[in-house]
């Protein structure tokens, strides 16, 4: 338990680096003061561009990454059976600091592109996956608040499938009992709770027909013939 509060702590020491907060400081701006209010990457995209936005991404889920790395070092590279679920704890905990940050006042992100740090750690396949619904969904619909939330929706849905079928198993060398595979896709499914809860907002926009679309190209744009489209490119 001990190793698993730790997990989570040092997680959220890495999400208090709100990388948007940071990056509109530098530019002279408060990200939380524009846009959605919160200091995530989409809203710095929106806000400051394509070049910040992406900027912010990387910086978010490189400080989950990072933060893996730590316990894994710490705690999960002699205990193999248990280092998806560490990995798990410190992201959730990562996730917590971004959302969450108490210097803050607790205004943050919604935890997306911290997951992706998670996402991309977890495997090729998982990578692959994630990656092609994201673009499905937004491709077809140019809603990144609902290709987020599919997203965060196949990655609970593959957890549960890859934990049964063996998949973490042949990757870490041993078999995972499943009470910690259990216990992975309790966690996994309270961070899906809790994106799905910090997109309420989006979901109701959805629903009323009234969400912010995001294009590709200035033409998409001029189709859409909404002011609150954002271009790319």
């Amino acid at each position: 338990m001990l190793q698993r509060i730790l997990c989570v702590v040092i997680g959220y020491a890495f999400g208090l680096i709100q990388t948007g907060f940071l990056y509109g400081k530098a530019k002279g701006i408060d990200i939380r003061e524009h846009g959605s209010g919160n200091s995530g990457a989409t809203n710095t995209l929106r806000t400051l561009g394509t070049g910040a936005g992406f900027t912010v991404l990387f910086g978010d889920a490189i400080k989950c990454i990072l933060a893996m790395v730590i316990t894994f070092l710490l705690f999960g590279k002699d205990a193999p059976e248990y280092r998806y679920l560490y990995m798990i704890y410190t992201a959730f905990g990562t996730v917590i600091g971004h959302d969450y940050p108490f210097y803050l006042k607790f205004k943050g992100g919604k935890g997306i592109a911290v997951t992706a740090g998670l996402i991309v750690s977890m495997g090729p396949l998982f990578l692959i996956v994630h990656l092609a619904v994201f673009a499905a969904i937004f491709l077809t619909t140019h809603f990144v608040s609902l290709g987020s939330i599919c997203l965060y929706i196949t990655f609970f849905v593959m957890t549960v499938i890859c934990g049964q079928t063996g998949f973490f198993d042949a990757r870490v060398g041993t078999q995972i009992p499943q009470a910690l595979l259990t216990e992975m896709y309790v966690v996994v499914f309270i961070m899906t709770a809790l994106a799905i809860w910090r997109h309420r907002a989006n979901v109701q926009r959805l629903l009323s027909h009234s969400e912010s679309k995001v294009y590709l190209s200035k033409k998409g744009k001029e189709k859409s013939g909404k002011d609150r489209s954002h271009e790319l490119v």
